[in-house]
């Protein structure tokens, strides 16, 4: 069992190391970093604004599964939900990159593994 369990934390490492993955593998990444993630605890977060200027959602709206433009730049941003979006979580490094900004704009800090499992885990029931 416990070599079962390591060969899986091997295969993730070396999923997200070469750089492409799927949202499915980033959710698993994360949950082995924090625990089962919450769909309902995801959107939650995604609308709150933690007592900041910004939520998730003033970008991005909900649903996140158009276009929309960056309220401060007016920048197009596309789709974040995978559904609409299927480039969306396929790069670890974007990933991290984007969750470390945006999680800096609306917490004033990273995000933890259970805040990006929640919320990756809601974005992918979006349709």
């Amino acid at each position: 069992m416990l070599l079962k369990l390591l060969s899986g934390f091997v295969l993730i490492g070396m999923t997200l190391t070469v750089g492409a993955t799927t949202p499915q593998d980033l959710l698993k990444y994360y949950e082995t970093q924090s625990g089962k993630a919450n769909p309902t605890r995801g959107e939650q977060f995604f609308n709150a604004k933690h007592g900041k200027e910004w939520s998730c959602a003033s970008c991005h709206e909900n649903p996140p599964n158009h276009d929309t433009k960056h309220i401060i730049t007016g920048k197009v941003i596309k789709p974040l939900a995978p559904s609409a979006n299927p480039a969306r979580f396929t790069e670890e490094a974007k990933v991290e990159k984007w969750f470390k900004r945006n999680c800096n704009d609306v917490l004033g800090r990273d995000c933890s593994a259970q805040e990006k499992a929640d919320v990756l885990s809601w974005l992918m029931t979006v349709k």
